[in-house]
């Protein structure tokens, strides 16, 4: 009797490991046939600002007023020592060169010395990410900011304990629709923790169009928002024609700030999504993977 228990538990056994390998072979497989294998593209080459186009106020479209945005150690660095110490509001941004529409962005960033004598408080430890923007060409001469959207990267004061969340989002000339309400106020605060001093950090944000937009960190949303379009205020001197308040905004220019602080970033790359946008179980699986591989960094 002993025997023939031993046996039948055996067979039970086998028959239980047998299913258990045979269901952990179907998701890998699964998620092969389904997922797109997409490379991140480089925007910055690491040796110089090949690509990029700056735009500062009070200055014409490509004129790199007093060497504001340059490459150093083999990062792009924004600093203001040609400045002599008078900032003026000469808000800068320095624009890829190529309109996007849905994909994934990666900025690696961080701020560095100490803010221009005469920078506003709000710009201390303040820079972002400009998505869907207008071509810096449609910008006028003394207009401040960009018409875009406005993932906002703001560092910690390494001195105090005070909480100051990153991956913010600000909205000049633009809306968007936020908890399922129209979102007029120019800035929100996303959910993320306060990362302070000179530390790297790598903000991601996820762009489809004019559907949905997430602000990630570390794999994780920290602020979702969708169906933006142009709108609103937050920015001066603009010319009207290119401010089309009720426009989508389906595409635009990648932009990095020049707010005052100095900053620098060592990388910005992208993973382009449009030629699977279409394709709604392949762009799925293909964000699927790509945030479990952020979350592994």
């Amino acid at each position: 009797m002993k025997i023939y228990q031993f046996i039948l538990l055996s067979v039970l056994i086998s028959i239980v490991a047998c299913k258990s390998k045979e269901e952990k072979k179907e998701e890998p497989i699964k998620q092969t046939d389904t997922a797109v294998q997409l490379e991140w593209q480089q925007l910055f080459n690491g040796e110089d600002l090949s690509g990029w186009t700056p735009k500062i106020r009070h200055h014409e479209v490509g004129e790199n007023y007093a060497n504001t945005f340059s490459v150093k150690d083999g990062y792009i660095t924004v600093n203001y020592d040609d400045y002599h110490d008078v900032f003026n509001k000469q808000y800068g941004h320095l624009f890829y060169n190529k309109p996007f529409s849905a994909y994934f962005l990666a900025v690696e960033y961080r701020f560095v010395g100490e803010q221009i004598a005469d920078g506003e408080g709000w710009a201390y430890r303040n820079s972002g990410a400009m998505l869907h923007g207008q071509a810096p060409e449609t910008m006028l001469k003394d207009q401040d900011f960009p018409i875009s959207i406005e993932g906002q990267f703001l560092g910690g004061n390494p001195d105090t304990e005070d909480e100051r969340s990153t991956l913010n989002l600000c909205t000049p000339g633009t809306n968007v629709v936020y908890k399922d309400s129209l979102f007029t106020p120019h800035c929100t605060n996303s959910l993320s923790k306060t990362y302070r001093g000179d530390q790297w950090v790598r903000g991601t944000f996820l762009v489809l169009k004019d559907s949905i937009v997430k602000h990630i960190l570390e794999g994780e949303t920290v602020l979702e928002y969708i169906n933006p379009t142009i709108g609103g205020s937050g920015v001066t001197d603009f010319d009207k024609t290119a401010k089309q308040d009720g426009k989508p905004l389906t595409e635009g220019y990648i932009s990095i700030q020049s707010e005052s602080h100095p900053i620098q970033f060592r990388k910005v790359e992208i993973i382009d999504l449009d030629p699977i946008y279409n394709d709604k179980d392949k762009l799925n699986a293909t964000i699927d993977a790509i945030l479990k591989e952020e979350k592994a960094k």
